[in-house]
């Protein structure tokens, strides 16, 4: 039996903070095999510590720098009294006034604990992946402006989706791997497509929300770039996504991971038609979200997953 199924953390703890922190994640974590489904949760959680720091609205672009740096020692030394502090610190000046993210941060002993419970295989990635994610972010920290950080072009924009998203791919891509022989014979095609993967899902987001980042003082898009540039870099990269989720599948991996990683795409694909109908701030029904779901399910049931990346969208 492998020892990655040995973790003895506190997944109903996590899964509260996971719950309390992301609505999509919440959703797609729990339908992953064991151990990785833990695995991906403590991740999940470390990388959106993360997160809250960069995103800060309460902390001037210096202090956040300055919190960052002290997650990335964490990782490099992680006693309880370190992340104690640490917790301590962030729940008594809170860098947001998210309630489930103050609470993950007060939190953070415990979600470096169930790290350190990981096995070593494990948290490598983990670790060495949000390691350079913290690094990346406190980069376009210290370049914030008033409005959020100071992306000038495409390439720019493409840079920080790739601090913030595309590299969590990466991470993901290689805790899928772990223990999975069947999967060596995509590995190399899924690193490969695994940060326009990320990409996708965060440029989707910026251009929903674009508008509430506008009347709370902030922007992701470059000023002046046309946003058919972004939806159409977006539109390809989900591509790049549905290829990654047919790798997979091709390969026999567990079902589980099949639905994992293709409803965020299929929920990322419909939300883009409505942003590009409808306009930032647009969203997709909860049931329209539950229809998705059940074509998803039911194509997994009849296996008939091609179908999912062969359907042509509606006119938009």
């Amino acid at each position: 039996m492998s020892d990655r199924s040995s973790t003895t953390g506190t997944p109903a703890r996590l899964d509260s903070l996971l719950a309390e922190t992301s609505r999509t994640f919440a959703l797609t974590i729990p339908l992953l095999p064991e151990p990785t489904r833990y695995e991906v949760t403590v991740a999940y959680l470390l990388f959106r510590v993360a997160d809250t720091l960069e995103d800060a609205t309460r902390w001037p672009a210096e202090r956040k720098r300055a919190e960052l740096g002290r997650l990335a020692d964490l990782l490099r030394d992680t006693r309880p009294a370190v992340a104690e502090r640490l917790g301590a610190s962030w729940a008594a000046d809170p860098p947001c006034d998210h309630a489930g993210y103050r609470e993950l941060l007060s939190a953070l002993p415990e979600v470096v604990r169930s790290l350190e419970q990981l096995a070593p295989a494990a948290q490598r990635p983990i670790r060495e992946h949000l390691g350079r994610t913290i690094d990346r972010m406190a980069g376009f920290v210290g370049q914030d402006t008033d409005r959020g950080p100071a992306l000038v072009d495409i390439a720019d924009l493409r840079r920080y989706c790739y601090a913030v998203a595309g590299i969590v791919g990466e991470m993901l891509t290689e805790l899928f791997l772990l223990e999975r022989p069947s999967l060596e014979q995509v590995a190399q095609a899924l690193r490969s497509d695994a940060a326009a993967f990320g990409e996708a899902l965060q440029l989707v987001n910026i251009l929903k929300d674009a508008a509430t980042d506008v009347s709370e003082g902030r922007s992701f898009l470059p000023p002046g770039l046309a946003r058919d540039r972004v939806f159409g870099l977006a539109r390809t990269d989900l591509d790049v996504a549905g290829r990654y989720c047919r790798s997979l599948a091709g390969a026999g991996a567990p079902r589980g991971l099949l639905e994992f990683t293709a409803l965020p795409v299929l929920l990322a694909r419909a939300t883009l038609d409505r942003v590009e109908r409808d306009g930032p701030g647009a969203k997709l029904t909860r049931p329209e979200v539950a229809a998705i779901v059940a074509r998803l399910r039911d194509a997994l049931d009849r296996d008939r997953y091609d179908d999912l990346w062969t359907e042509r969208r509606g006119a938009r």
